[in-house]
């Protein structure tokens, strides 16, 4: 599972703050940080940064690359920012992102194509997000594929991203993205590779409970044939479901039943009552969790409570 760090983001304060402030010790520690726990693929994302995003990219790229030996995903909607970005890389990177809306599919791809980077593809066209699997498949076929071979992306190079949606209000958008996935890996050939921003299913979600929506909802999309995903690396938690699941290890109660998660999801099929030892308050949680995020329990901000 390739891990794309999700922790340079201009949304935090203290990214932000850096950002302005063009503290390269504090983007450093991060970077390093990201690194070292896992992280495959650095995320660069500064915002739409419509009058200095070439100049922040000019500061930052070589920052990270100081002291990060890993490629960087270049993440704004600036277009002259993402070119200046690519174009300090010292190995190929990654375009986080283009969509089916007529002015990125345009333009994005081509400059993606022009320095061989990849590029993340949301599953969503001018009218946002489909509600469906099936919805956001057709515009991956229909539409983000057929613009990449168009414009000289390698099927290798394109990252479709089913987009996940937070629990607290559009829980029942967590199904299909995990349909989306599997559709993606299982019905092209060749398929391309698949993202996702993992932590939008916990967006708005009280902190402590976060950790657990991400590290459960990710193991349900890894057994559906996830490729990676834009994640925080330094999630201990997270990490070790990742590893719990690449090396089938059933030693705990908590991860026998996540590899159950897995295998259930994999399968199509669901995970029982019969599967869990409801007596263990980590593996009730996991129930808990996976039926909010198969849309069967409303969520709440008391669900683990209940």
């Amino acid at each position: 599972m390739l891990i794309i760090g999700e922790n340079i983001h201009i949304i935090a304060p203290a990214v932000k703050e850096a950002i302005v402030n063009r503290d390269t010790m504090a983007i450093q520690r991060l970077a390093k940080a990201q690194v070292e726990r896992g992280a495959g693929i650095l995320d660069l994302n500064v915002g739409p940064q419509k009058k200095e995003g070439p100049e922040v990219m000019r500061w930052l790229v070589p920052a990270v690359q100081e002291v990060a030996d890993v490629p960087l995903s270049i993440d704004t909607t600036n277009l002259e920012a993402i070119r200046t970005g690519l174009a300090l890389l010292k190995q190929p990177g990654m375009v986080n992102s283009t969509s089916a809306e007529p002015e990125r599919l345009e333009k994005v791809p081509l400059v993606a194509a022009e320095y061989g980077a990849r590029i993340i593809a949301l599953m969503m066209g001018k009218s946002g997000i489909p509600m469906t699997a099936e919805e956001r498949v057709s515009i991956a076929i229909d539409t983000l594929v057929p613009r990449a071979i168009e414009v000289g992306i390698p099927i290798e190079n394109l990252y479709l991203d089913p987009l996940a949606m937070t629990v607290a209000g559009c829980q029942e958008f967590c199904p299909p993205a995990i349909e989306a996935i599997r559709y993606v890996k299982q019905g092209m050939d060749p398929a391309p590779m698949t993202t996702i921003g993992l932590s939008n299913v916990s967006n708005t979600v009280p902190a402590e409970m976060r950790s657990l929506l991400n590290r459960t909802y990710l193991v349900m999309l890894m057994a559906a044939g996830l490729d990676s995903a834009i994640a925080d690396p330094l999630d201990d938690k997270l990490m070790e479901v990742i590893r719990i699941v690449e090396r089938r290890d059933d030693s705990t109660g908590a991860g026998s039943l996540l590899l159950k998660v897995y295998d259930r999801t994999a399968a199509m099929e669901e995970l029982e009552p019969s599967d869990v030892d409801m007596s263990d308050p980590e593996q009730a949680d996991i129930w808990k969790t996976v039926q909010v995020l198969l849309n069967k329990v409303i969520y709440t901000d008391s669900y683990l409570r209940s």
